[in-house]
């Protein structure tokens, strides 16, 4: 019997399904941060690929940006085509992907939510993104993390002044 988190293990499964061949690996609970990950897994905090949900008008958008970054929401918007992106709330988060805050990884939604790449994280051989539950990732690349979500590829910073 498992004593995998269930929301690990859909991440596997999901994982498998589009045929990743990343290896998911459980952190202490204490690294809650991008810095702390990349600490923790030994690589540099831009290669840490951050989830982040944003409430585009009552549907969801994922970014996920390199943990160097910050998201120009303004910018970004314009540069996908909406109107205006809200960073969403945790029910929002639980409804559109299963995950909740922290966790959320690029797979395993409960329906296909549109994906973006920044396009930093293409500058790191090894890519770290969140494997369903706050303190597991996954390895992968940046082209393997783009061709399993069918991600879009965006600048998500401010555009220079």
């Amino acid at each position: 019997m498992s004593t995998e988190h269930p929301g690990i293990a859909r991440f596997r499964t999901e994982l498998a399904r589009r045929g990743g061949r990343g290896e998911v690996v459980v952190l202490p609970d204490a690294v809650h941060t991008a810095a702390l990950a990349a600490e923790a897994l030994g690589c540099e905090v831009g290669a840490i690929a951050n989830s982040l949900l944003f409430d585009a008008g009552g549907s969801p958008v994922l970014v996920l940006t390199s943990g160097a970054h910050r998201v120009d929401v303004r910018a970004l918007a314009e540069r996908i085509g909406v109107e205006r992106l809200a960073r969403a709330g945790a029910d929002f988060v639980r409804e559109h992907t299963g995950q909740v805050i922290g966790g959320v990884s690029p797979l395993a939604h409960p329906a296909p939510v549109p994906t973006y790449l920044d396009e930093w994280l293409a500058r790191h051989e090894v890519v770290w993104a969140a494997a369903g539950h706050p303190a597991a990732v996954f390895s992968t690349s940046f082209e393997e993390l783009r061709e399993m979500t069918g991600a879009g590829v965006v600048d998500v910073e401010s555009p220079p002044a």
